[in-house]
């Protein structure tokens, strides 16, 4: 899951460069006790220089304490730091390239954590072509240039590949796409509907829910024609797959199902972070959603199915967000609003 990805390359920091050593000099201020060029024993250790031995004091003048080290002479530091500085044995072919070679995280892409660019080319040994044809997801980008594209199967071959997954059968990998589509557009369409019952705020939320999930629809629908305001559209930042990682609410119910069949289900098999911009009264702001993916039973047709568990992290926002839509539900059930509705309805 979570393959889809933006195009753009992560930049290398630029290196951090220390203070000049000439610049302390110039600016008057006195070096410490401890730095190697100031000290005199050094100093008449190194080579870089030969020490003048001190004229002797008389009792009209005191003795000179004037720096032996020239700070004016480029040549002079890096020779007397040369001198200083340790030096480590190295062999005879041993080339640098520690410094140039870039690291792993250097590789992945900022916005969703996978590499940067993956090859469209065929694998190695690969015996079936797959199609390299990308689809665009309905899905908008925060940068606001369009929207996210979802990979191809080449692609995704390639990087199940890279991740180690050495025997993918490469006959499903097509059907791997499918469903890897299929389930992120019923993660976002999940979270456009979070949106838009708690984008505005809590108060307005709280309107929405005090009637219970099986009549907020009607509310919201009847909220947004009272405004006449359109909805802004929430936007995707960034996301993360994190299918080792389980969230507080699956664990709970792996415990429960272990005290209660009643409550056992099978772990979630994936598990993604999405970084949503939402614009709340003309600010934007992140907020995160996580997503919990389950497999259930199949279809007597032999079609997979599987469930999504999608709502805000647990913040202080998410957290009331989360309280007002699950309490509202069970307030309106507990204080006999279905038996209400149905008796208005005759």
């Amino acid at each position: 899951m979570g393959w889809f990805w933006a195009d753009g390359n992560a930049s290398a920091a630029a290196p951090v460069v220390p203070p000049s050593h000439k610049n302390l000099a110039a600016s008057g201020a006195v070096p410490p006790p401890s730095c190697p060029m100031h000290n005199k024993t050094m100093d008449a250790l190194s080579a870089h220089k030969p020490v003048t031995p001190a004229p002797e004091p008389t009792p009209a003048a005191a003795p000179p304490s004037k720096c032996p080290v020239n700070h004016g002479a480029k040549d002079t530091l890096a020779a007397a730091a040369a001198a200083v500085a340790p030096k480590q044995p190295q062999p005879e072919n041993h080339q640098p390239t520690a410094a140039s070679e870039p690291s792993f995280f250097s590789k992945l892409n900022p916005l969703n954590y996978m590499f940067s660019s993956i090859s469209q080319e065929p694998a190695p040994n690969q015996a079936i072509a797959l199609p390299t044809e990308r689809d665009p997801s309905s899905i908008p980008k925060g940068t606001g240039d369009g929207n996210w594209e979802y990979p191809s199967p080449q692609q995704m071959y390639n990087a199940l590949l890279r991740k180690g997954y050495t025997d993918t059968d490469i006959t499903a990998v097509e059907s791997m796409v499918a469903v890897h589509n299929f389930l992120n557009e019923g993660a976002w369409n999940e979270i456009v509907e979070w949106e838009r019952r708690f984008g505005k705020g809590l108060m307005r939320g709280w309107e929405i829910m005090k009637r219970g999930e099986e009549n907020a629809p009607m509310m919201l629908r009847r909220l947004e024609a009272q405004e006449n305001d359109p909805e802004p559209q929430p936007t995707l930042i960034r996301f993360q797959g994190r299918p080792k990682d389980m969230t507080p609410k699956a664990a709970l119910l792996q415990v429960l199902g272990r005290i209660n069949s009643k409550y056992a289900t099978e772990p979630p098999f994936d598990r993604h972070d999405w970084y949503v911009s939402r614009d709340e009264n003309g600010q934007k702001k992140e907020v995160r959603y996580v997503i919990d993916f389950y497999s259930a039973p199949p279809e007597p047709t032999g079609e997979p199915v599987f469930y999504l568990d999608v709502r805000p992290a647990v913040t202080v926002t998410g957290a009331c967000e989360r309280l007002l839509r699950w309490g509202g539900d069970v307030w309106w059930k507990a204080s006999g609003g279905e038996v209400r509705e149905r008796e208005r309805s005759k």
